[in-house]
């Protein structure tokens, strides 16, 4: 007779003890029961997030506590750097050693977590399933290593990108002439309290030769504050002059070709020197003559240059999802007498070649007013490039990006120079264009330039509200009052090769284009 227990009795009146489970095998998995396929997968997705947990759920304790162990080490490391670092920081991560230590971490990580949810699944005997579920945990897993992969991997990638793009815009070191730098993190400028960078816009179309500099501003900006000035010069400025210490002070003493009335312009210079690398003393020297002469011009030390081709900044306009600029009046452009489209006037999201042509078009314009709206170009870019949509958009940067750079920025200078630029985005921009009726192009006053140029710089380390007039171009297209930074008395010009209905007046980069 059997009793509810189980336990019965035999002949004789022993009692019937219920049979022994076998022992598992030494090592071998223990299960509380039978796994099915969705826990196999549960638990695998779980040490994903968790490295194992599935070890301990399949009875292999001591690996399952050393992976745990060690991912929270990893976790603690982690929490410490991003408590000791500011992750928001670009400037922190563009340096060549440390974009490859991201790179091979990265890597490192990814190849580690494909390798941590293949052993979960696997230490789990998905053996056990029947055929089908056999087949579709293999798929599922599958998909959840790549899942896992990917956010390491594209870590990794753009990385790459970068530190690419990095080396190739970037020099690795100082060009001859050049500020070297200082090896103190803690003041990588040298001493230095201000940085001045020539930016310049080359129009370099397939029907030319060579390239024209038509586009030129000396941003000057105080270390300490990021408050920088812009000072714009006209590509037509006439018989500018170079220091001793260029090869072509001996070669135009009286100015560049000031034998010729009518020639020797500013945006000139660059080629020349490109193409008489014998007075230059060797090949490629545009950028160092025209930062000599531009630089001798406002009587500033210019430190650095950047050469955007215009063309391809119009693609990375594009690749920043286009420039909202406060339009004046109507701009016509392209075509034959600006046949080709209308930039219409108001507040106006403008595509790569849109923003390109408000900065170039001349129709019913002059080389003035395209001079304020090549600033506010800047402007907007300055402003609108966040972090954030670089970030989003940061493939499509880098493609345009090596089209359309070049410069002789060291890559050891980068970190200070993105932290300056932050800097900047939140600091006070003032500027200072050199056009009629202050300045002549034709017979330029240097002495006035120079002294206008002083003052600027002064007045922008003043706070706000008692900082005065820099002889600041007005908007595009409007006018305010102009204040002469000097008592100095501009030479008649002898001729002016474009005409200018402008007048100049001082103001902030907001006010200049209304945003």
């Amino acid at each position: 007779m059997r009793k509810r227990d189980g336990v019965g009795t035999v002949p004789g009146g022993r009692k019937e003890r219920p049979a022994r489970r076998p022992r598992p095998a030494p090592g071998a998995p223990r299960f509380a029961r039978p796994l099915t396929p969705a826990s196999v997968l549960g638990w695998t997705a779980l040490s994903a997030v968790a490295p194992g947990a599935a070890h301990l759920r399949a009875g292999r304790r001591r690996t399952g506590l050393i992976l745990m162990s060690v991912y929270a080490v990893l976790l603690l490391a982690t929490l410490a750097f991003g408590l000791t670092r500011n992750l928001t920081d670009a400037a922190a991560f563009i340096g060549d050693g440390m974009m490859l230590a991201v790179i091979i971490i990265a890597s490192a990580l990814a190849l580690a977590w494909f390798a941590i949810v293949v052993s979960s699944y696997v230490v789990l005997s998905p053996k056990r399933l029947d055929q089908q579920g056999q087949i579709l945990t293999g798929i599922l897993v599958g998909v959840l290593c790549v899942a896992v992969m990917a956010p390491f991997a594209f870590v990794a990638d753009t990385m790459a990108t970068l530190r690419g793009t990095v080396k190739d815009i970037f020099p690795s070191s100082s060009d001859p002439g050049t500020p070297t730098v200082a090896h103190n993190p803690e003041d990588p400028w040298g001493g230095r309290t201000r940085v001045n960078f020539l930016l310049i816009g080359g129009d370099a179309a397939g029907n030319r030769t060579g390239v024209r500099t038509d586009s030129m501003n000396v941003a000057s900006i105080d270390i300490k504050t990021g408050n920088t000035v812009l000072f714009s010069l006209p590509r037509n400025l006439q018989h500018v002059h170079f220091p001793a210490s260029s090869p072509l002070h001996k070669q135009f003493p009286n100015g560049y070709m000031a034998e010729l009335p009518n020639g020797g312009l500013l945006n000139e210079v660059w080629q020349y020197a490109n193409d008489n690398p014998q007075i230059m003393g060797g090949r490629n020297m545009g950028p160092r003559a025209l930062m000599d002469a531009i630089g001798y011009t406002l009587g500033l030390r210019i430190d650095y240059y950047a050469l955007i081709n215009m063309y391809g900044f119009a693609a990375l306009v594009d690749a920043i999802g286009g420039l909202k600029v406060h339009v004046e009046q109507d701009v016509k452009w392209g075509g034959l007498y600006g046949t080709a489209g209308t930039i219409k006037a108001g507040y106006r999201r403008l595509s790569g070649e849109q923003a390109l042509w408000y900065g170039r078009s001349r129709v019913n314009s002059d080389d003035f007013s395209r001079m304020a709206r090549q600033r506010c170009v800047i402007g907007a870019f300055a402003q609108q490039a966040t972090p954030q949509v670089i970030l989003t958009n940061f493939r499509k940067i880098a493609g345009a990006t090596k089209r359309m750079a070049q410069t002789n920025i060291p890559q050891p200078l980068l970190p200070p120079i993105m932290e300056l630029a932050v800097k900047v985005k939140d600091a006070k921009i003032t500027s200072l264009q050199f056009v009629p009726p202050e300045f002549y192009s034709g017979r330029p006053d240097w002495a006035k330039i120079r002294q206008a140029t002083k003052k600027a710089i002064s007045d922008s380390l003043r706070p706000a509200r008692q900082a005065q007039t820099a002889n600041v171009t007005a908007s595009p297209s409007g006018t305010a009052p102009s204040a002469s930074p000097t008592q100095t008395r501009a030479a008649a010009p002898t001729q002016t090769p474009t005409r200018n209905t402008q007048k100049a007046g001082a103001k902030s980069l907001d006010e200049l284009c209304g945003t």
